[in-house]
């Protein structure tokens, strides 16, 4: 392991990943609840503060940063306060944001998070409001996303593409992005919420537990897993079970199993699966293999759960957690 943190360490700076998708809007508002309504029997909560953060593929972006790399985000924002916002945090966190457009017909995606709570006590989350554009991607801005995709990815060490179905990963950007992967030998991950079998050829995915056992139809299993993975036609599948850890498939190799890294229980999952993505992008950039691609992920998953709200992970804290955390976690193969 301590090998594995060597290698990181000297190659992330020096990698450039081009991440396509769905920026949305993460904002958490804070307040304190003051006493009950009387219009109505719920609580009324005195707003102290709202915190815009980077959420999907800008999350993604976000953590490569964060990670010592450089990030090229190509997507599209709306013309408005929340857009704004976001792309101000964005090029806080040294996200390269030269390829997100702006579609003044849509509404930048925002996921709300009230949370709420007394000042002598942790605030518990009461509910998610989530603002959506129900307009589809203006045709002059999806060329414009398309362009900037093949100029962006020429000299990328790795594409990545976040789909939340917002609707940026479409069949023309993802046709586009396979070809210059597999004409460059450039790794193309793909994070797909709901449509995975519609990104087949790709390079790796990263599905959780239950999207793939929603994609199956079926019970989970490593049969299943494997039989998935030889669908998609990838090279590899690295399936995140929460804190039973992951499971890595490959192609005529044994599975992978992970097991996590860090407390049991975690603080916060939001956001969890862009960070892993980053890191496993980021990992086969650098030339690691997938097994010791997984493993960076593994660490970095497991120490972004434990921090509050859509957050990003340090290439010292990857490290730490590398040399600390290499006994009980190290990589254990299923013939």
């Amino acid at each position: 392991m301590d090998d594995l943190s060597v290698k990181i360490q000297g190659l992330f700076p020096k990698k450039r990943i081009v991440i396509v998708g769905d920026l949305v809007a993460d904002q958490f508002l804070h307040g304190t609840i003051s006493r009950v309504s009387r219009e109505a029997p719920v609580f009324i909560l005195r707003h102290d503060e709202t915190d815009t953060r980077a959420g999907a593929a800008s999350n993604a972006a976000v953590n490569i940063s964060s990670l010592g790399a450089r990030p090229v985000l190509v997507g599209v924002l709306g013309d408005d306060e929340n857009g704004r916002l976001l792309l101000e945090r964005l090029q806080g966190e040294g996200v390269d944001c030269d390829n997100v457009a702006i579609d003044a017909s849509r509404k930048t995606t925002t996921k709300v998070r009230v949370l709420a709570g007394q000042h002598y006590a942790a605030r518990q989350q009461v509910i998610r409001i989530d603002y959506e554009s129900p307009a589809s991607i203006a045709e002059g801005v999806r060329r414009q996303m398309l362009t900037s995709l093949e100029r962006e990815a020429d000299d990328a060490d790795a594409i990545v593409i976040s789909d939340y179905n917002y609707g940026v990963a479409g069949r023309d950007l993802f046709d586009l992005a396979l070809n210059i992967s597999k004409e460059r030998s450039v790794p193309l991950l793909i994070d797909s919420r709901f449509r995975l079998n519609e990104f087949k050829g790709a390079t790796t995915a990263t599905p959780n537990q239950d999207e793939v056992e929603q994609l199956l139809g079926t019970g989970f299993s490593d049969e299943e897993c494997s039989k998935l993975r030889e669908e998609l036609g990838l090279q590899s599948l690295l399936v995140t079970c929460g804190n039973k850890g992951m499971l890595l498939f490959e192609n005529d190799k044994p599975m992978v199993s992970l097991p996590a890294v860090g407390p049991s229980e975690p603080v916060d999952v939001t956001g969890a699966g862009d960070t892993v993505i980053a890191a496993y992008a980021l990992g086969l950039a650098s030339g690691l293999t997938y097994p010791e691609a997984a493993d960076v992920a593994n660490h970095a998953g497991g120490i972004v759960v434990m921090k509050k709200g859509t957050a990003a992970v340090s290439l010292t804290e990857l490290l730490e957690s590398i040399r600390n955390n290499a006994g009980p976690h190290s990589l254990e193969s299923t013939a």
